[in-house]
């Protein structure tokens, strides 16, 4: 296996449509997805609620010079609400299996950090299930706090799954 270096972020472009749809289907878990699994038909990555430019995602070049995807987030304000500007959402966050544990997550949460900085947010918010503990952890060591629980507010699996609220602020 060659060996990999370091990952860059980036703005997603259209042209990363179909490596990023292959990264959602491949990274699908019933530990973090409350939709069923995809099936063929495929719907399209991106689509008038997912825009590329919603989309940073990572990259990491092998030995050979060839970059791949190794991960990606979704940032959106979370309602369309003026007064909710200063606000921005993580609604979604996957990494390759195959890139798991070389920090990509946690790069993709700092640029996000930074990006919705840049936006001028000043508090950032997600949603993850209860039972992802290595999620969780993550979120936690990046500064989130869980914000709010909803219990048992999802069926999946054959057991009831808590939706948990966590928020930080993006303040220096």
């Amino acid at each position: 296996m060659p060996e990999i270096h370091a990952h860059s972020i980036r703005p997603a472009t259209p042209s990363d449509e179909a490596a990023l749809g292959e990264l959602d289907r491949a990274t699908w878990s019933t530990l973090h997805a409350v939709m069923p699994r995809p099936q063929p038909p495929y719907a399209p990555f991106f689509d008038e609620h997912h825009r590329p430019e919603d989309f940073l995602v990572a990259e990491e070049r092998d030995d050979t010079g060839e970059l791949r995807l190794a991960g990606y987030t979704r940032l959106v304000p979370p309602t369309p609400l003026a007064c909710n500007t200063h606000v921005r959402q993580i609604q979604g966050l996957a990494v390759a299996d195959w890139a798991r544990g070389r920090g990509v997550a946690r790069a993709l949460l700092r640029a996000a950090f930074a990006a919705a900085r840049g936006d001028g947010a000043n508090r950032m918010t997600l949603r993850v299930l209860g039972p992802n503990a290595p999620a969780r952890a993550l979120y936690e060591s990046e500064g989130f706090v869980v914000e709010g629980v909803l219990p048992g507010e999802f069926f999946l699996n054959g057991r009831y799954v808590d939706d948990v609220m966590m928020g930080r602020s993006l303040a220096p």
